[in-house]
């Protein structure tokens, strides 16, 4: 994506899939973090009194060493661009319940997706 008068706005993705959590409690989490910058986003996710925050945090930091890696970006001038959870397959369980019956669980997954991107030199 080219901006109107500078440099073009890369985008880099990193992604987590089969996360053992569930997507909408994932998303909760993502909605914190979605448009901050990435010293930002971590500072908030450190204190975020959720399991999900912790693969969350994972993501974020491959999404930033990727960047920073692979395609020379700084890390201070990084945002969150995209963040987003998918879902990935349910595990099917089942647990007995009352009269001799058996009741299914559903463990579900998350597909957990960070996009970080420069901002925009104008």
């Amino acid at each position: 994506q080219e901006g109107q008068g500078g440099e073009a706005q890369m985008k880099v993705k990193a992604q987590a899939k089969y996360v053992r959590e569930s997507p909408y409690k994932v998303r909760r989490v993502l909605d914190l973090v979605r448009g901050l910058p990435v010293g930002e986003a971590e500072t908030v996710l450190k204190f975020v009194n959720r399991g999900a925050a912790e693969p969350v945090v994972k993501v974020l930091k491959s999404a930033v060493a990727n960047a920073e890696h692979n395609h020379s970006l700084d890390a201070d001038d990084l945002f969150v661009a995209e963040a987003f959870a998918d879902e990935g397959p349910t595990l099917k369980r089942f647990r007995p319940a009352a009269r001799g019956r058996a009741t299914r669980i559903r463990k579900r997954t998350s597909h957990i997706t960070i996009v970080v991107a420069n901002k925009e030199v104008n």
